[in-house]
């Protein structure tokens, strides 16, 4: 991807980036990158946890990561992480990727409760990376017997239209939204340069933490 923004300025073409980043400490290659602040998604999803809780018991999470070595995984644990940071009693127990599949999260999930009761351990918290690996988690913990959403707090990322389902089924209690939606943000922003405006390096899209008593509203009109 760095060679194409490279070679986009060279001919002195500018350069937008949408979604991701790319691999490359020259910032002048590009006119503006806009997405999804992942780090910020892990601490709003942290910080809904720990208002939502409210509690100096002892917190057992087990986090679904997304795919390894991938941006979005890597910065939704730091942001997560970094909240959890100042609130000790929450406590991480098990981290195991789940590829951001649906299918994935609900097999790792089983095991993962295989192996907390040969432990002699509780889950109270699930944090998945994304929505499709918390709703898949949420069939295996049914198919153990337990509640989810009321024996598990379940908090996730995305905010698709399975998760505000979930949500007024009562089985996921928060999505944090990384929305696809950047269209109109980014033709504005072509309009807003070729008019001669300055950009910023970093445009960050509009986004918000989405708890249970948004689900009957949100819900209808979700476009993805």
């Amino acid at each position: 991807m760095a060679p194409g923004a490279a070679g986009g300025e060279g001919r002195g073409h500018p350069v937008i980036l949408t979604d991701r980043a790319v691999d490359e400490k020259d910032e002048t290659l590009w006119v503006t990158l806009m997405g999804s602040d992942f780090v910020e998604e892990g601490r709003r999803a942290a910080r809904w946890l720990v208002e939502h809780l409210d509690t100096r018991d002892p917190v057992n999470i087990v986090e679904l990561q997304g795919t390894v070595g991938s941006a979005p995984a890597i910065d939704r644990k730091a942001g997560f992480e970094e909240v959890l940071a100042e609130h000790p009693n929450y406590r991480i127990i098990r981290s195991v990727s789940g590829d951001f599949f649906r299918s994935i999260g609900e097999s790792v999930m089983r095991e993962i409760l295989v192996d907390l009761r040969a432990s002699g351990e509780h889950m109270d918290v699930l944090f998945a990376h994304n929505d499709d690996m918390a709703i898949g988690a949420i069939a295996a913990m049914e198919e153990a017997g337990i509640a989810p959403g009321r024996d598990v707090v379940i908090v996730s990322v995305d905010a698709i239209r399975d998760a505000f389902k979930a949500m007024i089924d009562g089985k996921l209690n928060c999505t944090v939204e990384c929305s696809p939606l950047l269209g109109k943000q980014l033709m504005k922003a072509v309009k807003d340069y070729m008019a001669g405006k300055d950009l910023p390096i970093r445009m960050v899209t509009a986004e918000k933490c989405s708890p249970p008593r948004w689900r009957g509203r949100c819900w209808p009109t979700r476009k993805y």
